[in-house]
């Protein structure tokens, strides 16, 4: 199956998963938001979403042998023993899947497959073969706030990343630069896919438009550049290293993957992040953005 293909199932995948994560966000209840063991938040959105981005996966390539890296899995859903909470993200897939003409009549869906769907994000990955990564909901507590959240899917081939996707339903079709973060409603959902050697595109997520290609900022004087950061706790060193460089801009606070996305087509030059304690990073926090901004295999 070539990329293209590939790129193709991954543009439905996602988008499919933003309609679920918007459908959430619309009537967010209490019961849809609970922390996992690590005191980090979720939501059923964070678990409905992969498990569309799975089973789209799963029927779009059906050839192909699909191996998923995600972040969630089954085990802290059961955990809230909470049939309730289940059958809601149930319903979720349900009614995301036969949104789409070509699944509406496909079988039906029982909470043992969405539990599967999503279990099939436990690949263990590595340097060979073909992988999917998956952030379904990349800055949770955005998403909860009603701020920046993203999707994003990425295909890694031997150790590089060859392609990306990703949804940020709240981000502004407009350049966010100059901090305009806010836009009318009509106007904000952006789906970016790239791959290597074709450059990246952005298109809206809620109306058919045309793709158009986007490029990074051509600013290289630091002193107008602008630089991106979380909306999280103030990391002093990001202060320190924009005042070395030369940058004179105040931050620009963006949730979760968007910043890539925002980087990628100009909104600001510089992505700082830093944490003020030493912690592990995962590769589905940066597989898709990485390959978005750059074109290039990382």
């Amino acid at each position: 199956m070539s990329y293209d293909e590939m790129l193709s199932a991954a543009k439905k995948a996602v988008s499919l998963a933003a309609r679920l994560s918007n459908e959430v966000r619309k009537s967010l209840l209490v019961t849809d938001v609970w922390n996992k063991s690590d005191d980090s938040p979720v939501t059923v959105a964070d678990y409905g979403s992969q498990a569309v981005v799975s089973l789209v996966l799963e029927r779009e390539l059906q050839n192909e042998p699909v191996s998923l890296v995600a972040e969630e899995d089954s085990g802290e859903l059961r955990k809230i023993a909470a049939e309730t909470v289940l059958a809601r993200i149930t319903e979720l897939v349900k009614d995301t899947l036969a949104s789409d003409e070509s699944y509406a009549i496909a079988s039906p869906l029982t909470s043992d497959d969405v539990l599967n769907a999503i279990d099939r994000g436990k690949s263990e990955g590595g340097p060979k073969g073909r992988h999917w990564i998956l952030d379904p909901i990349g800055g949770t507590r955005g998403f909860i706030r009603g701020e920046q959240y993203a999707i994003g899917l990425a295909l890694l081939v031997e150790g590089k990343v060859v392609l990306g996707v990703m949804a940020c339903p709240k981000l502004p079709l407009a350049s966010t630069a100059g901090n305009a973060l806010k836009s009318l409603p009509e106007k904000v959902g952006c789906l970016f896919y790239g791959s290597v050697g074709n450059g990246t595109y952005v298109q809206s997520l809620s109306v058919d438009s045309l793709p158009a290609k986007v490029e990074v900022s051509s600013i290289d004087d630091p002193a107008k550049a602008s630089f991106f950061e979380s909306y999280h706790t103030p990391v002093p060193i990001h202060n320190t290293i924009a005042t070395k460089l030369g940058i004179k801009e105040s931050p620009i606070k963006i949730n979760s993957q968007t910043k890539y996305a925002a980087l990628s087509r100009g909104d600001g030059e510089v992505y700082l992040r830093f944490t003020r304690k030493a912690r592990p990073e995962s590769i589905w926090n940066h597989a898709a953005g990485s390959i978005i901004v750059s074109g290039k295999p990382i």
